[in-house]
């Protein structure tokens, strides 16, 4: 008997080693061939690239060029506040905190982006407190980082893709300016409709809003506001608007006390982890990337300070990535971070261990032709293949993530272009023609 079961156990170490040569053999031709294919292109040549394609099923590199080179990431480091969600908050993000003393509620922020959000529309924290008998009292000073995140670009300041950091952001910290049939100008939130004002002088050019860099002063141009028009701004974040906002939306008054948050201080949550993710991802928002790594910190017992919580993150569950990485923000709007297409490989890699619901965790990403910064990029299908990260700066433009092959193979890669400048849209093209290839080829 123990013969029998010595020999079958030979087979099977004799099956298992012809499996693994015949991956390794498949392997190799694919590294070929994708090698001809970078070889053949005529864009990535003119400026510095990184590609790495990894098969999951066998753990193996197929191939890669300039994979231990360092690259401005862009957005594809939301990929990594994205995994760190997973380990730190995997079921809901904290909205708020609070105690209870006699007829007060004292209250501290975490953070959340989703707080009185347009799109993600976190409620219970504002029903909450909306609902309470009890006079509310708002502690401030938890956030200890600055309204930027480090590296940003200050000349940013009125696109709504930088709005401020803060510990208690409400309403995606943005102004929204729109045309109105009847009123011609609308502004929401309401309270700013007295901070907007018409520059004298007669404007030539495109209609366009223009906030102060330090106050919040919004300057139109003198012309009639087009039909359709709606820009968002980022208003200038303070301690005394943020209290008048919430006060002005509850309909309630609300006080401001000086006192530390206690240790036993109740959460009350507002979303899902994966709800908010998405909206992070799809879309790639900035604002939800910057406020989440506060709520991380919240979650944590941390300061809430971005360079804190990271620096946790990556020694806690980061230090197994094949190189030293530069992780400075939660969105990517900072050329500080530098991450290599390994790092980012074994990312993907832990992200796809940890979320390990296939059909779930693609659902939270841009999908190729379909959802997202993908959608566009590919051509439109209802099957897509490609899920993942764009990221785009002036002169940088990547795409990280998943491929399913037409064979079924799960692929995992990283190609980052930096310093190009052609336009930015010969960069995309080529990347997509090259997955693409290895989607429909393996």
């Amino acid at each position: 008997m123990f013969k029998k079961y010595l020999w079958l156990a030979k087979i099977a170490a004799v099956l298992l080693f012809a499996l693994s040569f015949t991956a390794c053999k498949t392997n190799q031709i694919i590294a070929k061939k994708v090698k001809n294919e970078f070889k053949n292109s005529k864009v990535t040549d003119k400026y510095l690239y990184g590609f790495a394609l990894y098969d999951l099923a066998n753990k193996e590199m197929i191939f890669e060029h300039n994979g231990d080179r360092y690259f401005t990431p862009a957005s594809n480091t939301k990929l990594f506040t994205f995994y760190a969600a997973l380990k730190v908050a995997p079921d809901s993000i904290p909205s708020l905190r609070y105690v209870e003393r006699g007829d007060s509620l004292i209250f501290w922020g975490t953070g959340d982006p989703s707080f009185l959000h347009t799109s993600l529309k976190g409620t219970k924290a504002f029903n909450f407190l909306k609902n309470t008998n009890k006079k509310l009292f708002y502690a401030p000073g938890r956030y200890t980082g600055d309204f930027y995140g480090n590296g940003w670009q200050w000349d940013d300041y009125n696109d709504y893709y930088q709005a401020e950091i803060n510990e208690l952001p409400l309403m995606d910290n943005l102004v929204t300016i729109a045309s109105n049939k009847k009123r011609g100008i609308q502004v929401s939130p309401r309270l700013f409709s007295s901070c907007v004002s018409i520059d004298s002088p007669k404007t030539q050019g495109s209609f366009n809003v223009k906030r102060d860099f330090l106050q919040n002063h919004f300057t139109t141009p003198n012309v009639a506001i087009p039909n359709n028009f709606s820009q968002e701004i980022p208003y200038k974040v303070s301690l005394g608007l943020t209290v008048n906002l919430l006060a002005d939306t509850l309909k309630k008054q609300i006080e401001v006390i000086d006192e530390k948050m206690p240790a036993n201080a109740k959460t009350i949550y507002n979303l899902k982890t994966d709800t908010i993710l998405k909206r992070m991802m799809l879309p790639s928002d900035n604002f939800v990337a910057e406020q989440l790594l506060l709520t991380y910190a919240d979650k944590l017992g941390l300061e809430l300070n971005a360079k804190k919580v990271i620096k946790y993150i990556e020694e806690k569950y980061l230090n197994d990535l094949p190189q030293k990485i530069s992780w400075v923000d939660g969105s990517g709007l900072s050329r500080g971070n530098l991450f290599t297409p390994r790092d980012i490989i074994k990312l993907l890699e832990k992200i796809y261990q940890e979320e390990n619901n296939q059909q779930k965790l693609f659902n939270m990403l841009p999908a190729g032709g379909k959802a997202g910064t993908l959608r566009n990029a590919y051509p439109k299908t209802d099957h897509p293949f490609v899920f993942g990260k764009t990221g785009t700066l002036s002169n940088n433009h990547n795409q990280s993530g998943y491929i399913i092959t037409k064979k079924g193979k799960l692929f995992l890669f990283s190609f980052m272009n930096n310093n190009f400048v052609m336009p930015t849209s010969e960069v995309r093209n080529e990347m997509v023609r090259i997955v693409t290839y290895i989607h429909d080829n393996f």
